[in-house]
């Protein structure tokens, strides 16, 4: 108790200073690495439309969870035989412009949730609803679905990067070097391009010629790169920060954290105070 509890406080007042003291940044302004964005969900093009896997309904993220009913003598629990979980990119868009999510890493907390009970390992379309819930069988199994929908609102904090547009500068002898290893994997096209003399290999003065032409090739990617649209995402952080996405404005999921944060202190509490009561009868 004393050790969850104390890991469970710490972990979630962390998060709660993250969401507090990172400001909500625009898309197309803002800095690369760790940033907080807010706007509306929309469909990713090219991308064909995604079902839910037990309710069917079209949507652009999914979590679903199957639970079996077991009994045994006088114990009794809900046990989990199948789950999954959708790693499709999601696309955030605001006034300034779009950003492509990777929520592989996340911790997704959606508004749409549903919870039902059938005698099927696996459910046939929606969910019943009033009366037929009730009348559906036995409720050997629980089944629940969490999803994200096009036009909803979402929060997400994670790691920021921007690709073209004339963002990212360039490691002129970085990308050099990247082009003469590229043309050494076609060796005999390169001896075709820069070997002179035709001996077979390339001396000093046309190494020189390699490396120069490399480093105009390397200026030519970059510019070509540089000219196109700015392509924005959002995906885990390298380092230990949180990455969040939710249906939830920032001051809900504060909130919620919060709360979290106070009963991991409580459990913490609770232990200390139970182990000292216990040593003090040994």
């Amino acid at each position: 108790m004393c050790l969850g509890g104390g890991w469970l406080w710490v972990s979630r007042w962390t998060k709660v200073r993250h969401l507090l003291d990172t400001p909500t940044s625009k898309i197309r302004s803002a800095a690369q690495g760790y940033v907080e964005l807010a706007g509306m969900l929309g469909e990713v093009a090219d991308l064909p439309v995604m079902l839910a896997p037990l309710t069917a309904k079209p949507c652009l993220w999914w979590r679903y969870r199957i639970e079996e009913y077991r009994s045994a003598g006088k114990r009794s629990s809900w046990r989990v035989v199948e789950h999954g979980c959708s790693d499709r990119p999601l696309r955030l868009s605001d006034a300034t412009g779009d950003c492509l999510i990777d929520p592989k890493g996340a911790e997704v907390l959606p508004a749409r949730r549903d919870v039902w009970t059938g005698d099927l390992r696996h459910p046939r379309g929606l969910p019943p609803t009033g009366l037929l819930a009730w009348l559906s069988g036995n409720r050997r199994y629980r089944y629940t679905e969490e999803r994200l929908h096009a036009g909803e609102p979402l929060y997400a904090i994670g790691d920021f990067r921007t690709t073209a547009g004339g963002r990212q500068g360039l490691d002129l002898h970085a990308a050099q070097g990247q082009v003469v290893s590229e043309w050494k994997g076609d060796y005999a096209g390169l001896l075709r391009r820069f070997d002179n003399n035709r001996d077979g290999q390339l001396d000093h003065a046309e190494w020189a010629r390699v490396r120069l032409a490399a480093g105009l090739e390397a200026e030519q990617r970059h510019r070509v790169a540089s000219s196109r649209p700015a392509e924005h995402r959002l995906a885990r952080p390298t380092e230990a920060l949180p990455f969040v996405l939710s249906s939830h404005g920032e001051e809900v999921l504060a909130r919620r954290y919060r709360w979290q944060a106070i009963g991991g202190a409580a459990l913490c509490a609770g232990g200390a105070w139970l182990l000292t009561t216990q040593l003090a009868f040994i």
